[in-house]
């Protein structure tokens, strides 16, 4: 049976400033890099890295846009992030609000979206 899913792939236009964006303002870090020749227009796939998460950044030559899809994170401390995130400049698409919890654990949880460089969006809750 599978266990988890071990990693999420978003299509970037500008591999060197999604790694910063990524790093910067979520704690993400790079941990391994590389060409992928069979593919002519993914120029390099870089892996980022935040405890057990893991983000696929495929810089794409031509443009490749995201849509359709998100990915979450937990946050420890949700007003402090989302001050941080906010001054930064980071675009929110969906305000905080209180969404129904689906387990007990999430019960009083905040939920927020941003936007990120290459339009994905990154939604986190706590």
């Amino acid at each position: 049976m599978f266990k988890r899913i071990d990693h999420i792939a978003l299509s970037v236009k500008n591999r060197e400033l999604s790694i910063q964006f990524y790093e910067n303002n979520f704690g993400f870090k790079q941990y391994f890099e590389h060409d992928v020749p069979d593919v002519p227009n993914i120029e390099k796939v870089t892996y980022l890295q935040l405890g057990d998460t893991v983000l696929e950044l495929e810089n794409w030559r031509d443009e490749f846009l995201n849509s359709g899809y998100h990915f979450c994170l937990i946050s420890d401390d949700f007003e402090a992030d989302y001050d941080r995130l906010v001054k930064a400049g980071v675009a929110v698409v969906t305000p905080p609000h209180f969404p129904a919890p689906r387990t007990p654990r999430e019960k009083g949880w905040k939920r927020v979206v941003f936007k990120g460089p290459d339009n994905e969006l990154i939604e986190f809750r706590g």
